[in-house]
């Protein structure tokens, strides 16, 4: 679905999204094929106070396999409903169609421009895997902006957690100088980037939402260290939120 579609929120008035989310532009956060929860929320809202509610297409459940065991401390359970996170008003989604690199540069399965292509089903076809080890995948935004959230969905049709998932943000394609960490979950430094203390979670149909904090920078890096069913990496999406500069 296009960037420029706008989804009512269950217990607001459709009419009070679209004047609040839609930009003059026509961007907006994008459109989501389930409606924001309600009572059954997922998590407290979150983000900018007094800012309007990211919302994005989601994708069907679909759960296959046995589940492994997930042996993470202080592990954040999958969620029952969509993430309540609110960004400022004219934000926008900016990484769609953008170019994707990675440390691994030969795909096992996939290739790079899935995770910006907008598809989040987590069937065949939809999804990237890199290498085993700490790889990451970096998305250029081609211009630098104040980025107010970065959606991130691995794979999700099994229950399972990404080991040391850190998010970085810089104007630098080399990530040498001017690096903003803005989520780092590696509780135990085995990624040699430093502990971080975000909660590791499982990962569902929801996606996971990290905050940008309005960290300025054109490229947004993704770290991850295998997870707890395979030593693989996988991405399906990457949505990057904000206001170009």
């Amino acid at each position: 679905m296009k960037a420029s579609k706008i989804l009512a929120i269950v217990g607001l008035p459709a009419a009070l999204i679209i004047s609040s989310c839609k930009s003059e532009s026509g961007g907006a956060a994008t459109d989501s094929g389930d409606a924001a929860p309600a009572s059954d929320a997922a998590a407290t809202s979150s983000g900018v106070e007094g800012g309007v509610p990211l919302v994005s297409e989601l994708p069907p459940e679909l759960i296959e396999g046995t589940p492994v065991a997930m042996k993470v401390p202080n592990l954040l359970q999958a969620p029952t409903a969509a993430p309540v996170f609110n960004v400022p008003e004219g934000t926008e989604l900016l990484s769609a169609g953008k170019p994707v690199t990675a440390s691994d540069d030969l795909p096992l399965i996939g290739e790079l421009d899935l995770i910006t292509d907008g598809d989040k089903e987590a069937g065949e076809g939809y999804f990237v895997e890199i290498l085993d080890g700490l790889q990451w995948v970096q998305i250029d935004l081609e211009k630098s902006a104040d980025i107010s959230a970065i959606w991130v969905w691995h794979f999700h049709s099994q229950k399972r957690a990404y080991n040391d998932v850190i998010v970085q943000i810089s104007d630098d394609a080399e990530f040498k100088t001017g690096v903003t960490t803005v989520f780092n979950n590696d509780y135990d430094d085995s990624s040699g980037l430093g502990k971080g203390g975000d909660r590791p979670y499982v990962e569902s149909r929801f996606g996971h939402i990290i905050d940008g904090k309005g960290t300025k920078g054109r490229y947004v890096r993704l770290y991850s260290q295998g997870n707890t069913s395979n030593d693989m990496n996988h991405y399906i999406e990457v949505e990057v939120y904000g206001k170009a500069s």
